[in-house]
């Protein structure tokens, strides 16, 4: 089995896929080795540049795939930080099928981070329960 390398690859079915591989030749045909391979659609939300990052196959539990070589028409190494991390937070974010990253860098405060309301709504929701307690 060959180096392992982040790539990007254009498929003869018009998919692009982003994945750590490893070319491989297996029996006199060349093959490319998948791993956690998935698919990045760039979009603006409220003029934020956002990237939404899917599973390749989304209804698989596998995580390595082989694909033929003569399936490709281009494949090229990505040496861009920014995608390797969005690549890996995705990796590590098992819990959602498809997750939307900012490209800034930025990252949104979420109830998944413990956010549940803002400072204004939870001094006011305070008050009623020192005031509640106060009349008991």
């Amino acid at each position: 089995m060959g180096e392992e390398f982040y790539a990007i690859i254009k498929l003869i079915s018009g998919e692009e896929i982003f994945s750590l591989v490893s070319v491989d030749d297996n029996d006199g045909e060349t093959v490319v080795i998948l791993q956690n391979p998935i698919t990045v659609k760039s979009f603006v939300y409220n003029g934020n540049p956002l990237l939404k990052v899917k599973p390749w196959v989304e209804l698989s539990d596998e995580d390595i795939f082989v694909i033929r070589f003569d399936k490709i028409i281009t494949m090229t190494e990505s040496k861009n930080k920014k995608l390797i991390e969005v690549y890996h937070n995705y990796l590590d974010d098992n819990d959602d099928d498809s997750s939307v990253y900012n490209t800034s860098g930025k990252v949104s405060v979420s109830q998944k981070m413990g956010y549940i309301s803002s400072v204004e709504d939870a001094r006011k929701k305070l008050e009623e329960i020192f005031k509640d307690l106060k009349e008991s």
